[in-house]
């Protein structure tokens, strides 16, 4: 066996912990004979839950054991000060470490950020982490970020947060020169606070593919592929988007089960409600990256099933295979400084 790739994950945080993360990594080592995941969490418990599974360490599936969990009401310092041997903690040192090229993660966000940023510290230039997830678009999908690591930010912030998308869009997607959209209540330059006027200054000024203000609709339909807020906002479209899929399944759900005849039309459009179904799925996009930290960090959904789960491993593997952080570090001071000295 040669593994190329070894991944971290926090396996007892999140909204079903080891319910879930265990499953997902049970099954994803079956297809990828080149990953190994470590499963980080309470030894013994673990061990007796793989054996349900069918399953048992071997040398592509490995447990390191940690005593303690982070709950998901948990104050984040807390998290820091008390739990020093937590699941969470423990997956990120073995990333600081080196024995693991990323950290997978269902817990706490705000431990995660505080965790992850005290552990591995931010890239230089960075003054905050951002949260980056993509959501599904007309054209594929849009890479939107911040999604809830920081509610307020200066328009500097904004700028750092553009860099880092751009990088983060170019790596991912295969994409020369990724457009940045700056999200805003409309496209006219009078429009927006002086924080967002400030920041668009500073895109403008870059080298980067800014292509100004975007709207709210743009994140689905229009031609960008990077799209920047701040957490408060971000996070508000990102749970907009979850809450709307969910409602549309359940509406379509409920009309084709109205009565027979529904019912059979429902069986003959069955393959184009699939296809629908899965490109609006949260599930396909469950996994957000924390960008500015020097490693790679995923953050899965709380309440993450075992399909979404390994969706954000999958987005783990992607960022390792890419050299997600490095490439950021290679790029950031020149665009930083250009940016930032006028």
């Amino acid at each position: 066996m040669n593994v190329k790739y070894t991944i971290a994950i926090d396996a007892m945080s999140g909204d079903f912990g080891p319910q879930v993360a265990l499953p997902a990594a049970v099954e994803y080592i079956k297809k990828r004979d080149d990953v190994c995941l470590i499963l980080v969490g309470q030894e013994e418990d673990l061990r007796v839950r793989l054996g349900a599974l069918g399953s048992t360490e071997r040398e592509n599936l490995r447990i390191h054991n940690a005593t303690q969990v982070v709950e998901m009401d948990e104050l984040p310092s807390k998290a820091m000060r008390g739990k020093k041997d937590s699941s969470m903690r423990v997956a990120l040192n073995l990333v600081k470490e080196g024995v693991a090229d990323a950290c997978v993660s269902a817990g706490n966000t705000g431990a995660l950020m505080a965790t992850g940023r005290y552990v591995l510290k931010t890239l230089s230039g960075i003054d905050r982490p951002a949260i980056i997830s993509s959501l599904p678009a007309i054209n594929g999908h849009t890479h939107v970020l911040d999604l809830g690591a920081n509610i307020d930010c200066t328009s500097e912030q904004l700028f750092q947060f553009a860099v880092m998308g751009s990088v983060l869009a170019s790596a991912i997607d295969n994409i020369e020169s990724p457009k940045v959209g700056l999200l805003n209540i409309g496209e006219e330059e009078i429009k927006g606070n002086d924080k967002i006027k400030v920041a668009s200054q500073l895109l403008s000024e870059s080298a980067l593919n800014y292509v100004g203000f975007v709207e709210g609709d743009d994140v689905y339909t229009g031609d960008v592929d990077v799209v920047v807020c701040d957490g408060f906002v971000g996070n508000v479209a990102l749970k907009a988007s979850e809450g709307l899929a969910k409602m549309i399944s359940h509406y379509m759900k409920m009309e084709f089960n109205r009565n027979i005849f529904t019912r059979l039309a429902g069986l003959v459009a069955l393959p184009v409600l699939n296809a629908f179904r899965n490109k609006i799925d949260p599930r396909q996009y469950n996994g957000a990256s924390l960008v500015g930290l020097r490693g790679i960090v995923i953050k899965s959904h709380g309440g993450a099933d075992a399909l979404a789960f390994t969706n954000a491993i999958n987005i783990a593997l992607i960022e390792v295979d890419k050299a997600v952080p490095e490439k950021i570090s290679s790029n950031l001071e020149s665009l930083l400084v250009e940016g930032q000295s006028d």
